[in-house]
């Protein structure tokens, strides 16, 4: 019986400090939060893309949700989401998650699967269809707070981007956030 009790309470107690969020991450969770409001709000002008294989047709309805989206956030600007505080936040998060076991391969990896030369980053461009999107390692994706769908993580360079899928737009980046 007290074994069973001290086991809920370490279970309890686990749960607990899965919960506790940083203030940084919180408030990055916040702006994460009121870009998918603004998103959402865009996203309702622009006809929903049906299923199909042309390239066309999605390049078209990529580029309608990316001018919905630029004129629903007129003003947008580098540390709208990812502030200062967030950005040092990340930086330490990133810099813990790849110095561990198999942090060198992994740094290897992401940089021979980088496109050469190297995009443009600014926010609320889109992101270069003939370039390769660079993906992060699940090691490291562990780390960093979960994105709702339509937003993912992607590296360029040392730079860290948050990228809008459906609208392949950079929505935020963080430079200097990757070895």
């Amino acid at each position: 019986m007290a074994l069973e009790r001290l086991t809920a309470g370490l279970i309890g107690l686990s749960v607990w400090a899965a919960q506790v969020v940083s203030p940084g991450i919180a408030d990055f969770q916040k702006r994460v939060g009121n870009y998918e409001k603004v998103r959402r709000t865009a996203a309702s002008a622009v006809p929903v893309l049906k299923a199909t294989e042309s390239a066309k047709k999605i390049r078209d309805h990529e580029r309608d949700m990316a001018l919905a989206i630029r004129a629903a956030r007129p003003g947008a600007a580098q540390g709208d989401i990812f502030t200062p505080a967030i950005a040092t936040e990340f930086r330490g998060i990133i810099q813990s998650a790849l110095s561990g076991p198999g942090a060198d391969r992994m740094k290897h990896n992401m940089r021979d699967s980088q496109p050469s030369p190297l995009p443009q980053i600014a926010v609320d461009t889109t992101y270069p269809i003939n370039d390769p999107v660079q993906s992060m390692p699940p090691s490291l994706l562990r780390q960093l707070p979960l994105l709702p769908r339509e937003l993912e993580y992607r590296a360029v360079g040392r730079t860290l981007i948050l990228r809008d899928i459906e609208a392949n737009l950079i929505v935020d980046y963080i430079t200097q956030a990757l070895p």
